[in-house]
């Protein structure tokens, strides 16, 4: 109902309020998926899962291209692969990690050659990592290599897919925790080396790919240096320190809400001004 004297409807303020809840509920929402956290990402078991990998054969699974077509890992074997994982959410370390791939594989192609090996990259984070959702985020990356492809599928078969290749991820109040890393698969499609960082030194990719195809030995990497390069979503794990550095998607999050909140005060605070402003010119003071 409105106030006699013209002022602001309260039912108005009310609704406006539920407004800018149910906005800042739906913005949190989005940004978390809504996804229970899990235990912290321990980065030596996830360099052990990884390294535990190799020489495992990867299964023969159908997946989806972003143009939406089907794709058989098995398609890939005759020459040797690159698999690497991101989630299409994620604002630094994927974004990063993939453009930095981008510019290895350019180099490695122009050493190699154009069509000596293949790129696959998957999305982890189903259903969000859909097909449209992988086209649009190659394009945020400008990526156009030929011979890369970006992939979704259903959940059992990323979880199946990442157990092979030995890829760790845990989800986090910021999205997740993963390893940033590059698995390279022989032509016969067994995992043969793990490339960890969100950059590194290009003989660690091109070494690896050029014994596959010649049989040149590759450059390899010891443990120690292997977890110093272990990258976690925004976070960065200083095994000297025995800590993480700061993870700003926390940051972003609470911002975003702020902001809403924010704006919402200020919309409620706008309208009792012109409110009392229209009341004023209504009904001015009584003269002395």
């Amino acid at each position: 109902m409105l106030d006699p004297r013209g002022g602001i409807d309260p039912n108005r303020l009310l609704l406006a309020a539920l407004i800018g809840l149910a906005i800042f509920l739906v913005a949190g929402a989005v940004l978390g998926h809504g996804r229970p956290t899990d235990a912290p990402l321990d980065p030596r078991e996830a360099v052990a899962i990884s390294q535990a990998a190799i020489g495992t054969r990867i299964g023969d699974y159908t997946l989806t291209a972003s143009d939406g077509a089907a794709v058989r890992l098995a398609d890939y074997r005759g020459k040797p692969l690159l698999v690497s994982f991101v989630y299409t959410a994620c604002t630094q370390v994927c974004p990063a990690t993939t453009q930095f791939l981008g510019r290895a594989v350019g180099e490695a192609r122009r050493a190699l050659g154009p069509d000596a090996f293949r790129v696959v990259t998957v999305g982890f984070n189903q259903p969000f990592d859909s097909p449209t959702a992988m086209r649009e985020f190659r394009k945020r990356q400008g990526i156009d290599a030929g011979n890369w492809t970006f992939l979704s599928a259903d959940e059992a078969t990323i979880e199946r897919l990442a157990r092979d290749v030995g890829f760790v991820r845990a989800s986090s109040a910021g999205g997740f925790d993963h390893v940033a890393q590059v698995t390279l698969l022989d032509a016969g499609g067994r995992v043969t080396r793990q490339v960890y960082g969100e950059s590194f030194e290009l003989p660690m990719l091109i070494g690896p790919l050029k014994e596959e195809i010649t049989g040149a030995a590759a450059p390899s990497q010891s443990l120690a240096d292997i977890v110093d390069r272990v990258r976690i979503l925004c976070t960065v794990y200083d095994p000297r320190a025995g800590r993480y550095q700061l993870n700003y998607g926390l940051f972003i999050e609470i911002f975003a809400g702020l902001t809403i909140l924010g704006a919402t005060a200020w919309y409620l605070g706008a309208g009792i001004r012109a409110a009392r402003k229209r009341d004023a010119h209504r009904f001015p003071p009584a003269s002395a």
